[in-house]
């Protein structure tokens, strides 16, 4: 098994690319954006399709696609970051439905782009599909579906237990819940790609170059400074933390998944899955995997969820604690895998605000724009977001500027030693509630409520 490796993603495309060329010097353009992950390279491409003779940087740490663009679960779906209720309480249900729609539409428009710039990233439109294994979890099912269902918008399919067996032969399900809004990708093959076709319309992506300091009209790396005529953008998600005056912005979560071998078609034919749907759980401390195109099992959860003081990985090494629990999970799961040998195990981080919902936005007064917070759904709210601060950036007046998460704000993230006692106190919280509700609860333990409303999951 090969651990340590930035993601099996990387590894399948013939290891971390060589790296481009660093900032030669100090450097002045019209945009400047931090980050070449998937919301840095969004932004660049909008903007060069809206205004084709914008000067446009992206000044890297790493190389593009270091962070969770090359090692999420490849999962493009339409999840609203924090929930819909979040927009309900303060906007009211049309703009809910508003973001709703257009997270809808943001999976097909990745889908088009890729076509149209002859991206392969694997992708496969076979839905979302959320099971549950216990009394408690088939009653947070029906709740969640009665919810769903009351959007038109959503198209959600509520299955039973011998409905969702047909498509995922898991022997504990009660149910699921299905919907067409979500493709399987292969994040590597998809902002690869997207590095590309941002350079091939004259973004200039410089690589090996640290930002330290983002402000109105300029950005400070280690190899020089970048003057921006027109705006600078911020897109570090799960690495903002290491910008000056934003340690507490954003917590970095740590995501950690494993990858086995290809699994033979005996065993395929007993776990079926053919859909290729994306597929998770109700548990409280839950589960994402896909069925990848070469026929393995990606399977990943949160591990060691925060290092202390705000700390980020930098090779995507993972605990062995972590990897057997995982691979323990897969085991219990498709028991038609257990002796499929486990090929890779690798970790990455996320951005998470202490309200748990994603933002984009853009001060008209320094020109700094900004988009993340993703908590794990930026396959999909990167997009978004990159058209969205296109039309800020322009000063364009358009639907997306005018959607909830436009410009929202979120107290900090509290001091040491207090942010790592709470994110590991809480994520203990959800294991016991799981343990409880697995050993015969029939509703949704005490403890997983409580740790929603002090961790600011539920609004």
């Amino acid at each position: 098994m090969i651990n340590g490796e930035v993601s099996f993603w990387w590894s399948q495309v013939g290891g971390v690319p060589t790296p481009r060329p660093a900032l030669p010097g100090n450097l002045a353009v019209d945009v400047c954006i931090v980050g070449a992950g998937y919301t840095g390279l969004w932004v660049a491409y909008y903007l060069k399709q809206a205004q084709p003779d914008l000067e446009v940087a992206i000044v890297e740490k790493d190389f593009a696609g270091y962070g969770a663009s090359g090692r999420n679960g490849g999962w493009l779906t339409n999840s609203v970051t924090g929930g819909r209720e979040q927009y309900i309480e303060k906007y009211g249900r049309d703009a809910a439905g508003q973001m709703q729609t257009a997270l809808n539409s943001t999976v097909a428009e990745v889908i088009r782009v890729a076509a149209l710039e002859g991206i392969d990233a694997d992708i496969v439109a076979g839905g979302e599909y959320i099971f549950a294994q216990n009394a408690a979890q088939q009653a947070r099912l029906h709740q969640w579906a009665a919810d769903e269902q009351s959007w038109s918008m959503t198209d959600a399919v509520l299955l039973s237990s011998a409905e969702a067996r047909e498509r995922l032969n898991i022997e504990s399900t009660t149910g699921a819940l299905w919907h067409p809004h979500a493709a399987r990708i292969h994040p590597a093959k998809l902002v690869a790609g997207l590095a590309r076709a941002v350079e091939a319309r004259g973004v200039q992506v410089y690589e090996q170059t640290a930002a330290s300091v983002i402000e109105s009209g300029r950005v400070v790396t280690d190899r020089g400074v970048v003057t921006a005529r027109t705006a600078v953008i911020r897109a570090t998600e799960g690495f903002t933390a290491n910008l000056a005056g934003l340690h507490r912005a954003w917590l970095p979560m740590n995501s950690s998944m494993i990858a086995t071998e290809p699994l033979p078609e005996s065993s395929w034919r007993e776990i079926g899955w053919a859909g290729r749907e994306v597929v998770g759980d109700m548990a409280h401390s839950y589960f994402y995997a896909q069925r990848t195109a070469d026929g393995r099992i990606a399977i990943g959860g949160r591990g060691v969820p925060y290092r202390f003081g705000s700390r980020t990985d930098n090779d995507g090494s993972t605990a062995q604690s972590t990897v057997d629990a995982l691979t323990a999970l897969l085991g219990k799961l498709f028991p038609a895998a257990s002796d499929v040998p486990i090929a890779h195990a690798w970790s990455g981080v996320l951005g998470v605000p202490r309200d748990w919902s994603a933002t984009v936005g853009f001060d008209a007064s320094t020109r700094v724009g900004w988009a993340g917070g993703y908590v794990g759904t930026g396959v999909t709210a990167t997009n978004l977001a990159g058209r969205t601060l296109t039309d800020l950036v322009l000063g364009r007046d358009t639907d997306e500027t005018h959607l909830p998460w436009v410009n929202h704000r979120v107290r900090n993230w509290e001091i040491e030693p207090l942010r790592w006692l709470a994110v590991h106190g809480l994520y203990s919280a959800y294991r016991v509630a799981d343990a409880a509700e697995r050993g015969g609860r029939t509703t949704t333990s005490p403890i997983a409520r409580i740790a929603d409303v002090i961790s600011g999951r539920k609004h």
